[in-house]
């Protein structure tokens, strides 16, 4: 760990909390957002695919902004963009609406890239404990966003239940001031004795990685933005009852985050982790589509899959960058990727259920994406070996080694 004060290092955490309460409240208001502002269910899947998309777009770029502010100088400037596009977005009608969507996804986007870095810095000897921290702490604000966001808007209204929680992004950045103000920038490094690193883009591992964080992130996101939708339209569940529902998915999420460390601990596969994290996601979903009546032991199943899932893709990412400046590489790619196909997942669903009337065609497509995600999770779990470090011999020094 580094030697930094242990409150300033451990604050890293606070920021996973705002990371998806701006996000994971939508899903229980879309009813009232669609009712007040006249969206249909395509419409309503595509705001909840907008900061996905966002993610995407945003992601790799994170990098340049790290290298010149340094890494905490940019997630204190994202946490006050994010909680300033929060009340943007509820206040500023109906184009604030879907403008705010997208800058609260491009701010995410930065903490989503670099918080993994921070951690893999420092706390580099628990790399997959502290993630499974990490993703306890942003599955906790996702499902207090979610059992919260009804009641918040029965008190007043849906726009006051967006909001709100720009003023948790607000205190956040405040208690990370200090750290902002150490903050110092990445410099690129070399490798194997000064040859420059093979760009990430370039490896076939870190596209199975990317490919990981895609598939569990489309499920999440459907499930996020959808599953209280299908409640209540296929299963007469109220709203509150929905919320509820969402609220213990989020809440399992953070069990299964806090378990898998366990099976990623291994140093040279991770494939076990991988593999058990996304059986459940392909389970819940069956469920849903064959015994919707046992929606809540499905919402369980799905959340312990779905936080496990999130930690192995995480770890994942930190184990495969060999530097802080190959990870935020490796991280922006797997986030940019990944969330752009992620961000295909609700709009898709809501297209699907608005011309077949019913969520039947929607679980069996996304049933099978999350099969596919068990066999990117297989070959993505070991660690490929690392490239040898040649020696000088005369075959490589023009015939002499005397010429080297």
């Amino acid at each position: 760990m580094a030697t930094r004060a242990p409150l300033i290092t451990a604050s890293v955490f606070l920021v996973a909390l705002s990371l998806r309460p701006a996000l994971t409240a939508v899903g229980p208001l879309l009813p009232q957002i669609g009712l007040d502002e006249n969206l249909g269910e395509a419409a309503q899947g595509a705001l909840g695919a907008l900061p996905l998309v966002a993610f995407g777009l945003a992601s790799p770029l994170v990098h340049l902004a790290s290298r010149r502010l340094g890494m905490e100088r940019a997630v204190f400037v994202s946490l006050l963009v994010l909680a300033a596009a929060s009340v943007a977005r509820s206040y500023t009608g109906h184009v604030g609406l879907w403008i705010g969507t997208i800058v609260i996804g491009a701010a995410i986007a930065v903490g989503n890239v670099l918080v993994p870095v921070l951690i893999k810095r420092d706390y580099a000897a628990h790399v997959s404990r502290a993630t499974g921290v990490y993703t306890a702490f942003i599955t906790g604000g996702a499902a207090l966003a979610s059992v919260l966001a009804v009641p918040i808007a029965n008190l007043a209204d849906w726009r006051l239940s967006l909001a709100v929680w720009g003023g948790l992004a607000l205190v956040v950045a405040l208690v990370r001031l200090p750290a902002h103000s150490n903050s110092g920038p990445i410099a690129p490094v070399v490798v194997d004795g000064g040859d420059p690193p093979v760009s990430v883009w370039r490896q076939p591992m870190a596209w199975l990685v990317t490919f990981y964080m895609g598939l569990q992130s489309t499920s999440f996101y459907l499930l996020v933005n959808w599953l209280p939708t299908i409640e209540i339209t296929t299963g007469g569940v109220s709203e509150s009852t929905a919320g509820i529902h969402l609220f213990l998915f989020q809440g399992f999420g953070l069990v299964g985050g806090l378990t898998i460390p366990r099976l990623m601990k291994n140093p040279v596969s991770q494939r076990a982790g991988a593999v058990v994290a996304s059986t459940p996601i392909v389970i819940a979903l069956l469920g849903l589509l064959l015994v919707p009546d046992l929606v809540i032991v499905w919402a369980v199943i799905a959340g312990l899959g779905q936080g496990a899932a999130l930690v192995a893709a995480l770890t994942l990412i930190s184990y495969r960058g060999r530097s802080p400046h190959e990870t935020t590489q490796l991280s922006g790619m797997a986030q940019s990727v990944g969330y752009l196909l992620a961000a295909t997942g609700p709009v898709i669903a809501g297209y699907l259920a608005e011309h077949t009337g019913g969520w039947t065609a929607t679980l069996v497509v996304f049933s099978c994406l999350a099969a596919v995600q068990v066999i990117v999770g297989f070959a993505a779990g070991p660690r490929p070996p690392r490239p040898p470090v040649l020696t000088p011999t005369a075959a490589t020094c023009g015939g002499s080694r005397s010429s080297c």
